[in-house]
């Protein structure tokens, strides 16, 4: 008797298990070089219409997913001017902050587009085979610390270009002179908006991968065709 329960329990076990592998996504005739140039296509095309949307007038300042404000460290700061009707100086801050990421969202594509090509991706497979989004958080991973790196002067050049270096100055020096301040402040401005600039960019790099693993449409070379192709 348990000898006949433990047989059918067996079989189950098989027929569920091929069952499963048939769901598997089977990516015939795709070589591991392949996909890992496939990988960094998609990136790059995710990269390009990131830096579109972003590198315009009011990329940031009217998105309200990706608008900069001021950052966490100054908001008492922010909070204080605007209570004693100081709240154009900020307002003039954070329209300039945010003109400043959208000129350095021009000069981003280079950079991270090297750091795609340098990327070295050891189981591109198994990336194309995975997550939504899985792609686009291995770049992130891998090349975080260098991007920032790389950015951080570009962004400070352009905080420079359209004076928002100096109204955010104005701002922090305004409050730091003011009689009820003990502890002066001074965040650092080009640090932050080299890390929302950068997560912006990723943002929108992991959505257009998205779209491409789930829209036809979306592959527009025949090497992500046939990467992505039969996936979904």
């Amino acid at each position: 008797m348990m000898k006949r329960i433990f047989t059918v329990i067996l079989f189950s076990s098989l027929f569920y298990g091929c069952d499963v592998i048939k769901q598997l996504p089977q990516m015939t005739g795709v070589s591991e070089a392949e996909a890992g140039e496939g990988i960094k296509e998609a990136l790059s095309q995710g990269l390009a219409g990131a830096v579109l949307r972003l590198n315009k007038e009011d990329g940031f300042f009217k998105d309200a997913f990706y608008k900069i404000l001021i950052p966490e460290d100054a908001r008492k700061i922010e909070n204080t001017l605007r209570d004693i009707g100081l709240g154009s100086m900020v307002d003039k801050a954070i329209l300039q902050i945010n003109r400043g990421a959208e000129d350095a969202a021009g000069y981003a594509k280079p950079i991270f587009v090297n750091a795609i090509k340098s990327m070295s991706i050891q189981d591109a497979i198994g990336l194309v085979r995975n997550g939504d989004t899985s792609a686009t958080h291995f770049f992130r991973e891998k090349t975080t610390a260098q991007l920032t790196a790389a950015f951080l002067p570009v962004i400070k050049a352009s905080l420079d270009k359209v004076n928002a270096t100096k109204y955010y100055g104005d701002m922090v020096n305004k409050y730091n002179s003011l009689p009820i301040v003990f502890k002066k402040l001074n965040p650092d401005l080009s640090g932050y908006v080299t890390m929302k600039a950068t997560n912006a960019l990723f943002d929108l790099v992991a959505q257009e991968e998205k779209n491409i693993r789930h829209n036809f449409a979306a592959r527009t070379t025949d090497l992500l065709k046939k990467v992505f192709g039969g996936l979904y």
